[in-house]
């Protein structure tokens, strides 16, 4: 292992092939998804096609990104689904299609595939799409690669936000990390706030019409999947901002109760949990739109200072480390 950070290797890789780009990619290494200049329309075969084409891929592989003793194989194929589906609706993107790769070692049955191609099915059934093709192989692991095409008119961006930016949030936050670890240390679901905790983890959802309803008004965005904190940084980076956020915003009640189950900090795992697949965005009057809560704003990025920062009763800022999910951590 090296020790360079997951985001530091992703920089790397823009160095070396984002100039190899051509003048129809809008945006290429570095966001959420790729943006494409729309191609001529050729007798209205794909809807929307006179818009930008919005391009993603994400992998989901056995022992890194999931634990087949935590998951059926019907989750295993609806969390892997969502989490390329959720940047598109980071980008204010309506779902085309998906192509999925999948890598099943020899112990996999027939059955368990059919289980994994349902859940695959029943998520795209949730957001208004389909699996259209892909590839099937084996190997040592399970790994589920997706890759998922939209249209979006004008594509949501993380470069985007402004000082002054309200900063707003669709989705919950630090469920799924608590869900993972009652789950993990194997503690019985007791109550509703358990259970909701234990589906976000098993079956997140894509936020598909809150980026739809979001992009009319929100200047940037970003799909919380490594963590809310570490995500921002991503945000605040890429736009010159400082995010500032309101620590009350964002633990609600059934995560305080999880929490509690746990012994755990409510507030720690809103922010470092990861696996939500909210969505955050920023904009003069974000916090208005339908789904969307107000967890924060946008201020002028100081030298020295963190991208982040929580701020407190008193107006005092506590600066918080951009730690996340990272894939080589």
């Amino acid at each position: 292992m090296s020790g360079r950070s997951e985001w530091k290797r992703i920089e790397l890789l823009r160095a070396v092939l984002g100039g190899a780009a051509g003048e129809h990619v809008l945006c290429g290494i570095g966001d959420d998804a790729a943006i494409l200049a729309p191609a001529a329309p050729q007798g209205g075969a794909l809807p929307g096609a006179a818009a930008p084409l919005v391009w993603t891929v994400d992998s989901a592989v056995e022992g890194v990104h999931f634990r087949r003793d935590l998951l059926s194989f019907e989750d295993l194929g609806y969390r892997a689904t969502m989490a390329a589906a959720s940047d598109l609706a980071a980008m204010g993107a309506r779902p085309v299609g998906l192509l999925a790769a999948l890598v099943l070692p020899p112990d996999v049955s027939d059955d368990e595939l059919g289980a994994l191609a349902a859940g695959q099915r029943a998520a795209c059934d949730e957001i208004g799409t389909a699996v259209i093709g892909g590839n099937l192989s084996r190997g040592g692991e399970i790994s589920i690669t997706t890759t998922a095409l939209g249209v979006a008119a004008a594509p949501l961006r993380r470069d985007g936000a402004r000082p002054g930016d309200a900063l707003a949030l669709a989705g919950p936050v630090g469920l799924a990390a608590a869900g993972f670890a009652l789950l993990d240390r194997g503690i019985a679901p007791s109550g509703a706030a358990a259970a909701l905790a234990i589906r976000a983890f098993r079956r997140p959802a894509a936020r598909i019409d809150a980026g739809l309803r979001a992009a009319a008004s929100a200047r940037a965005a970003i799909d919380i999947s490594d963590g809310l904190a570490a995500d921002l940084a991503h945000l605040a980076r890429a736009s010159g901002v400082r995010v500032l956020l309101d620590p009350g915003a964002l633990v609600g009640a059934d995560l305080r109760e999880a929490a509690a189950l746990l012994g755990a900090d409510a507030l720690e795992l809103a922010l470092y949990g990861g696996e939500d697949y909210a969505i955050a965005v920023a904009g003069p009057d974000v916090g208005a739109v339908p789904g969307f809560v107000t967890i924060g704003r946008c201020a002028p990025r100081e030298e020295g200072a963190s991208d982040v920062a929580l701020v407190g009763p008193d107006g005092q800022l506590t600066s918080l480390a951009a730690r996340g999910y990272d894939h080589f951590a």
